[in-house]
């Protein structure tokens, strides 16, 4: 087995292990062992020894921070420390539930033409390079081609941080000729490289903060957040109850009809195009430009349809 197969292999069982405690809550050694009896990834089938199980507790503490401790009042069960806490932070929640279904799907082969997954395009390509860039401070040069243009662009960036949108990637990031933020879609980088040029990354700056009353990844300074309004009906208030379009919503009055949501947000046009999609189920009641504008847009795609 080649140097990079053992490292691959080592990591998936860091996975493996990661998974099973998290899954179980509270699990001991001798169950764990049982759990890797049956496991793909014991081709020999031998036993997970104990010297390598702690092993592997450090190395999953160094290499993402989570710590699986062990409760020797309860019979000596393992768990991951501060689950709650985990579940709240995007990234360490993020890896966990990527593991969870990683690991389900290589102990489950016979069922992996059975589960379906939405495809995001070009995003593995380039995120490796992306987050050592960023974890570096150095600048990234990019051939990109926008759906505004024929013919791709090369140029350097300052990547500031990364999210996901509908199914992109995309890499929030400075300009170092005209010193602006804009945001890039992974998908149409056609290449990209890590210089050796160092940037400097504000201290203040905050990802989160950055996009707060933002819906999707498009922030426009000239458009300020504001309270938004819409009323919902039927049973598609249920699914916004189930999965709010904003970490601001509210609601703000039921009916046996209709709910009225409240959101505090910047109603860009990723927002608009949110309302759109759900079609005659959401009426937008303030602000009043922004209905205006929804209602233009109503009016323009009546037209088309005329025709």
């Amino acid at each position: 087995m080649s140097s990079k197969d053992k490292t691959s292999n080592l990591f998936k069982r860091y996975v493996w292990l990661l998974e099973i405690v998290y899954r179980h809550g509270r699990i001991t050694f001798e169950e764990i062992n049982k759990l890797w009896q049956k496991s793909i990834l014991n081709e020999h089938d031998e036993d997970f020894p104990l010297r390598t199980f702690h092993n592997h507790r450090t190395a999953i503490e160094e290499m993402f921070d989570i710590i699986i401790d062990c409760d020797k009042c309860e019979g000596y069960t393992y768990y991951i420390d501060n689950t709650d806490d985990l579940k709240k932070e995007g990234v360490r929640n993020w890896l966990l539930n990527s593991f969870a279904v990683n690991n389900l799907m290589n102990e489950s082969q016979k069922l992996k033409h059975r589960i379906l997954f939405e495809q995001i395009p070009s995003g593995q390509r380039f995120l490796t390079s992306i987050i050592e860039a960023m974890r570096d401070d150095l600048t990234l040069k990019i051939g990109y081609k926008s759906f505004r243009s024929d013919e791709p662009s090369s140029f350097e960036i300052e990547p500031y941080c990364i999210k996901v949108f509908k199914q992109r990637w995309y890499v929030l990031a400075k300009s170092p000729f005209d010193d602006m933020l804009r945001i890039y879609s992974l998908d149409r980088i056609e290449n990209l490289q890590i210089t050796d040029k160092p940037f400097k990354m504000p201290s203040d700056f905050c990802a989160e903060t950055y996009f707060e009353n933002a819906f999707g990844i498009t922030v426009v300074e000239t458009i300020k957040p504001c309270i938004v309004e819409i009323m919902v009906f039927g049973i598609q208030r249920k699914y916004l109850q189930s999965l709010p379009l904003h970490h601001s919503q509210k609601e703000k009055e039921i009916t046996e009809n209709y709910t009225v949501f409240s959101y505090h947000l910047a109603p860009t046009f990723d927002f608009k195009q949110e309302i759109l999609s759900h079609g005659d189920k959401i009426k937008v009641l303030q602000p009043r430009w922004f209905k205006e504008e929804v209602r233009e847009t109503v009016g323009d795609m009546y037209q088309r349809y005329r025709i």
